[in-house]
């Protein structure tokens, strides 16, 4: 069987310890590969040392927990209707909009298991 076209996506000493940090907090392998766009043998590389012993990055700084496929798509659909409130309203409907896009970031940020 052919194999896909690599991705190119590699993986900085300071994307290792955001890596570290997940798993330190029990993320899934699949969601912290699918959130630096690589398979799961590049984190399981990491977990193994290839990038050295790495210090785990503050924990404010860790993206949020939970698979990032299903937070891109929430999130995608909320710009969309931030998009069409400002095209019908135009800048009258600038709060209501900043108030959707505030709110799905709120929502994206959110720590899911």
């Amino acid at each position: 069987m052919a194999r896909g076209k690599a991705s190119g996506i590699a993986l900085t000493n300071r994307d290792a310890a955001k890596v570290v940090g997940m798993v330190a907090r029990g993320d899934r392998e699949h969601d912290i590969a699918c959130y630096f766009g690589v398979n799961q043998a590049r984190i399981a590389e990491v977990k193994d040392g290839s990038h050295g012993s790495l210090p785990t990055v503050p924990l404010e700084e860790l993206p949020p927990k939970g698979p990032a496929g299903i937070k891109g798509r929430r999130l995608r659909a909320s710009v969309g209707k931030a998009v069409e409130t400002l095209k019908l309203g135009g800048d009258a409907a600038a709060p209501a909009a900043l108030t959707i896009l505030q709110e799905a970031m709120s929502r994206y940020d959110a720590n899911e298991s």
